[in-house]
């Protein structure tokens, strides 16, 4: 145990709407393209998935509208757009997969989090499908029906 390598992971910033607003069936891990004030960046834990998305195109993988602000340290002879598309990382078939259930089925590609696992950039991508509108109230409800009833027994539980 003393030399094996920790693989701890540290959660950049996540996507709390995914789950909201989409129904998750797979998810895929996927390395992804930076330069270096990027990824200094990302180790100062600023990075914004709000408005992110992938999408396939050539056999490849991009991340579209991921917001990775400047570092503020970095050279200023080089800038990067801090909303530029990047390149995701995966295995062939994983993409052959992807490229076959997002034009069949209409899916889509949801970056959910953005981490570090084992020094190592990671995004992970959610393959799913749009929630409509009256199944988000159903969630929510069912959210708040869960949440009463735990309150309850934890009141019976207290008496």
């Amino acid at each position: 145990m003393a030399g094996e390598k920790a693989t701890e992971e540290k959660t950049v910033a996540t996507n709390r709407r995914a789950r909201f607003d989409y129904e998750i069936e797979e998810t895929y891990e996927a390395g992804i393209v930076l330069v270096g004030s990027e990824v200094k960046s990302l180790r100062a834990g600023k990075a914004s998935l709000n408005e992110a998305y992938a999408r396939v195109a050539n056999n490849e993988v991009w991340l579209e509208q991921l917001h990775i602000p400047p570092y503020a340290q970095a050279s200023t002879h080089v800038e990067v757009d801090p909303l530029r598309t990047r390149k995701l990382l995966l295995h062939r078939d994983e993409i052959g997969r992807l490229i076959g259930k997002t034009q069949e089925r209409g899916l889509t590609l949801v970056p959910m989090k953005l981490y570090f696992k084992r020094g190592r950039a990671k995004v992970l991508l959610g393959l799913g499908k749009g929630k409509r509108r009256h199944e988000k109230r159903q969630a929510i409800a069912e959210r708040e029906h869960a949440r009463e009833v735990q309150r309850e027994l934890a009141r019976r539980g207290r008496r």
